[in-house]
């Protein structure tokens, strides 16, 4: 059976990148079979997907935005008959053949295969690994969740991997996945942590690869510094709300990587000055202090820019 590919596309208020975006799909090798278009943009951008008539698009209007809830909107608008369906972010500019190799992949693969992401040109290796390796924020291999529930970064590779956790913006899942696993809509807002709780649980009973020869650039934005705070307040929050929900995790390696995950922030600021590693540093405070009296509501949070 020759395999139907679908590209969910999540966005807000990034029209300049969703016509980069496009234009990358138009000089696709093999067009994806369906796109759908999720959009949280105020004002929305349908006009955007009206610039491309020869694209096959499904548009949805999902308002206000909310990532896992609009990729979720998404997977419930696929056509019936596409087999493999995923999301790509919309600052994402593909290679030419990058849907080509994604259908030759899973053409080929098994079937106890359940995901697979391209791989990302430029993506390199975090800064002072060797200081987050130190405490258990990343190791190796790549793509392996560590016993502290931090994610190994996932970096450019040439070959196909196999990994433990997927990228959230550039991956392919099967259709039985997708009927299966949802994303968790107690991500609010941009949601950080949403996509390896998602890939994590998909991870218990399929495979999951990067695939080496499916290859996109990610033009990702600067953070304006008003947003740190709302960066570190998540980066505790929500990391620890996906440890306790798994509860797979070591108590005494996560404690670790939480002061770590402080402590890097710390010598941040210290080393560098400012106002916005203060407030990812203060963001980082209340994140811990809430999850350990609060009451593990989500709170809505844009840390990316557009």
């Amino acid at each position: 059976m020759t395999e139907k590919i679908a590209y969910v596309i999540p966005t807000m208020d990034r029209p300049d990148d969703m016509r980069c975006l496009f234009k990358s799909i138009m000089g696709q090798t093999r067009l994806p079979d369906q796109i759908v278009v999720v959009d949280g943009s105020n004002p929305p951008i349908k006009n955007i997907c009206d610039e491309f008539p020869s694209l096959d698009v499904t548009y949805v209007r999902e308002f206000p935005p909310s990532l896992a809830r609009q990729r979720n909107a998404g997977m419930a608008s696929l056509r019936p008959e596409i087999t493999i369906a995923g999301y790509l972010d919309d600052d994402l500019e593909l290679e030419p053949t990058a849907t080509a190799a994604m259908h030759e992949f899973w053409n080929g693969a098994e079937e106890s295969i359940g995901g697979a992401s391209m791989s990302i040109l430029g993506q390199g290796v975090p800064y002072r690994q060797n200081l987050l390796r130190f405490f258990m924020m990343h190791g190796d291999p790549p793509g392996e969740i560590l016993k502290s529930g931090f994610p190994c970064y996932i970096p450019f590779v040439e070959k196909t991997i196999k990994t433990k956790w997927l990228y959230g913006g550039a991956t392919l899942w099967r259709r039985e996945v997708i009927n299966e696993f949802s994303y968790d809509e107690w991500y609010a807002g941009h949601g950080f942590g949403e996509d390896y709780d998602y890939s994590y649980r998909v991870g218990k009973k399929y495979d999951m690869y990067v695939v080496g020869d499916s290859r996109t650039w990610h033009h990702e934005h600067p953070m304006s510094d008003n947003k740190m705070y709302v960066l570190g307040r998540q980066q505790i929050y929500n990391r620890l709300y996906f440890i306790r929900k798994m509860g797979d995790f070591s108590p005494l390696f996560i404690s670790w990587a939480i002061f770590g995950q402080i402590t890097v922030n710390l010598l941040a600021l210290v080393r560098h000055p400012g106002q916005a590693r203060w407030d990812r540093f203060r963001g980082n405070l209340r994140g811990l202090y809430e999850a350990l009296f609060g009451d593990n509501k989500s709170f809505l949070g844009y840390w990316k820019d557009v």
